[in-house]
This record gives structure tokens, sequence and C-alpha cells, in this order.
């Protein structure tokens, strides 16, 4: 089936999708969980294939890291839906309410946005997440992930668009309700290209990438584009920190889970404690194995490799930190918006009047205070996982889960209202709130 067609199948089943019920598609969900469970054999040894192919291609030690999925992996994500499924329908739900007139109501409504392209890297538990997601939020999806997880990726959608689009035997009717097509592989870069012409067809594009795929993604397709470019995040360890705290926090947001776009990448440091902090910090890194590379002042204080102007603006995804000594919360908030890629940024103090600087004036999608960086992700806000961090402004910002997929629609009850009555004067409008 071509990338056309696909397309066109999604965009049926967006339609039909939008207004499944909230049982029928938690049943669905439960199938799809059934299903990974049973396939999981099956799963892991695609999953093989893909890691000794990754391999002999001398695959980045962090990418390799996420693009295994094992039994680990696959128990991860059946709890993720198992959350998912417990979660409100977010479909249908009222926003507001207001009365234009007697007997003329108008409602504004949630809906689903219709058929998402998604983008991503080699993560298959991201197409799980992904998709799943789409589903309970009532869209279509077209999936493309990186070739690095084909094999995966082909079994994995596979036996999730079977176990929602099963036929009762000899009825021709699908027993989860869930319409076919819902749910699409795309297999090559030419399917991503071809994609982003596709404007009557595909409704929204969010991309998962390096900051250049990300940048090419935009310029290339007339589809509104949500997404994140890159994942540089800091931490800034204020003068009135808990130094045992911030070393924590610090060791946990680097090195909790490197390969990933929360992964704090620049550690700042107040002057005021920095000769007391740094030595602490270094030697909590040094067990981890993590290259440090800090500025003059850091350099001052620890014997560490000099950082570059490149490494406040590099996102590593590797067991590298770069280190800069400020001069208090100001200069800190300045780095991080200069450099920063408005992501994810955290301060630990116990300053609540610095710490609350720092969270009104950080230009980011999650500001944190005292707490790592790493839990900036949708399962952990309890959003039911993501289908990736979105940086922009527009529609959604942070973590993207069951909301950040919906937009709304206005629907206006009347009882034979027409304009003219109102424009000329024969009829006012009451513009009662209602909701």
């Amino acid at each position: 089936m071509g990338i056309a067609e696909k397309a066109k199948k999604a965009k049926s089943a967006s339609i039909l999708l939008s207004a499944v019920k909230t049982d029928t598609k938690n049943t669905a969900l439960a199938k799809i969980a059934e299903a990974l469970k049973s396939k999981s054999a099956e799963l892991i040894a695609a999953n093989q294939k893909d890691l000794r192919l990754a391999e002999k291609s001398k695959l980045a030690s962090p990418l390799l890291k996420r693009l295994k999925f094992d039994e680990g992996k696959i128990a991860d994500v059946c709890a993720g839906i198992e959350t998912l499924i417990k979660l409100d329908d977010p479909v249908g739900k009222t926003l507001s309410a207001t009365e234009l007139d007697e007997g003329l109501n108008l409602y504004k409504v949630s809906c689903p946005i219709g058929v998402i392209g998604v983008v991503f890297e080699s993560r298959p538990d991201a197409l799980v997440q992904i998709s799943t997601l789409c589903l309970k939020s009532g869209n279509a999806v077209l999936l493309k992930g990186g070739s690095e997880a084909a094999n995966t990726n082909k079994i994995l959608a596979k036996v999730i668009a079977e176990a929602t689009c099963q036929r009762s035997a000899g009825s021709g009717q699908r027993s989860e309700g869930i319409p076919d097509g819902w749910i699409q592989l795309l297999e090559t870069r030419q399917d991503v290209a071809e994609m982003l012409k596709m404007d009557e067809d595909i409704d929204l594009v969010i991309p998962r990438g390096s900051n250049e795929f990300v940048r090419y993604i935009m310029n290339h397709t007339n589809i509104p584009v949500l997404g994140h470019a890159e994942g540089i995040c800091h931490v800034y360890v204020d003068g009135a920190a808990d130094i045992d705290m911030a070393v924590k926090i610090a060791v946990d947001s680097k090195c909790q889970y490197v390969a990933v776009c929360n992964a704090t990448e620049t550690l700042l440091v107040d002057s005021k404690i920095a000769k007391e902090f740094l030595p602490k910090v270094k030697a909590a890194f040094d067990a981890k194995n993590v290259e440090l590379r800090g500025c003059k002042k850091t350099r001052s204080i620890i014997k560490v490799k000099p950082a570059t102007e490149k490494d406040w603006s590099t996102e590593y995804l590797d067991y590298i930190l770069s280190l800069k000594v400020v001069d208090g919360i100001d200069e800190a908030i300045e780095h991080i918006n200069h450099y920063g890629s408005h992501h994810t940024d955290a301060i630990v103090t116990q300053d609540k009047a610095t710490a609350e600087k720092f969270l009104d004036l950080v230009d980011s999608a999650g500001v944190f205070w005292n707490c790592s960086t790493r839990f900036a992700d949708g399962y952990r806000y309890g959003l039911g996982a993501e289908v990736g961090i979105s940086t922009t402004k527009i529609h959604s910002r942070g973590p993207v889960g069951l909301e950040g997929l919906l937009i709304y629609k206005w629907k206006l009850l009347g009882s034979g209202q027409i304009v003219a009555d109102y424009a000329e004067g024969k009829k006012k409008f009451t513009h009662k709130k209602l909701i």
C-alpha cells in the first residue's frame, strides 16, 4: 500500500474513530496490552535482529540503549497502557456553554485533531506510547520510526492493528469497534517526504529528532508542526541550596537516563557556593563515569576538561556534562534563556523568592524547583505517556499527552433563529454563561 493510500485510509478512519465510545476504546487498549504480552517472544526476536544490525553499523551506545525492547520494556509499555485506560476520556467534554438567546445555546466541545503524522527516534516503546495515546484521544496516526528499529516497529504496528481491528467470526464486523486503517506504518524516508505534502489528509505532524531534522520538517510542509528540536536542559544550583540535595538532583538529572531530551546537559553553580559544592558533585559524577567540561572559574576549583562556547548549546545525550559558575540568579536565567532550548530547567534552592523568580523568568516549557529535570515526562505528569514534548507556544507546551492531541469544535443548538432578526434589532443576544 502506498503512502497516499495509507493517508487516505487513516483520514477515513479518523472520522469514525472520533465518535467511538470510551468503553470501546478502553477495551481495544486492553487488547493491545494482552497482544504485546502474548507476542513478546516475537517482538524480542525482531528487536534482537535490529540490535545486531545496529551494533554492526556502530550505532552509538546511548542510542543502542534506547533501541532495546526487552521484557522489561514490554512490561513498562503495558503498565502505561493500563494507566491510560484509567484516565478519563478527553473527547466530547463541554469546555464552555453560553446562551446566546433563549433557545439558542453555544457549546465549546473537545474533539480529536484527526490524523497525526509522527516521525520519531529509534525507541520502539515510543511507537506503543504514541499509537495508544492517539487511540484514546480518537486520532488516527501515521508512524515513522528510526530505520534502526525497522523490524521491531513492523511487528509492533502489526500486533497493535490486529489487536484493535479483529473481526467477529462470520460477521465481517470489527469486534472492537475500532475502524480499520487508524494506525499506519511508514517505512522509508521517501514516505516521510511524501507525507509532508499531504495537507489535505494529515492534520498535524509531530517530529522527534535532531534540531536539523525538525527544522527540515517545518520548512518542507504546510501541515502544522508540533514538537521540539533539542533538549538542552539545565540545573542551576543557587547559593542558598542544600548541597546534599543539589548533588542528588544534579546526578539524577544527568545520569538516570542520559540518552533522553529531559536529561540535564549544563550545570550552573552560584559562585557563592561553588567552592563547597563543586568538589562534592565532581566526586558523585566521577563515580558515574561522567566526563565534565568546565568554564575557567570551574577549573580554578576542580580539575575538569575546558568547556568551549559550543558546549553551552550542545545536547550530548551521553555521559558528558558542562559546568559553569555564575554570579547569581540573574546570570543563570540569562544563560538559560540564551543557550537553552526552552525544554526543561530546574533550580535547587531553599530561598522561595529566588525560586519564584526563576520559575517566572526562565522561558521554558517546564521550570522545576528542587527536583530532577527527568520528571519532564507525560507518564510522570499523569498524562498517559506522551507523543513528544513541545517547546512551541501554540496549542500545546511541554509533554504532549491526551489533552495535547485534542482541539475543539463549536456546537450551536437553536430553535429556528436567524441572524436577520438580530441584525434588524428584532431580537437581542443575552450572552448568558451557562458553564
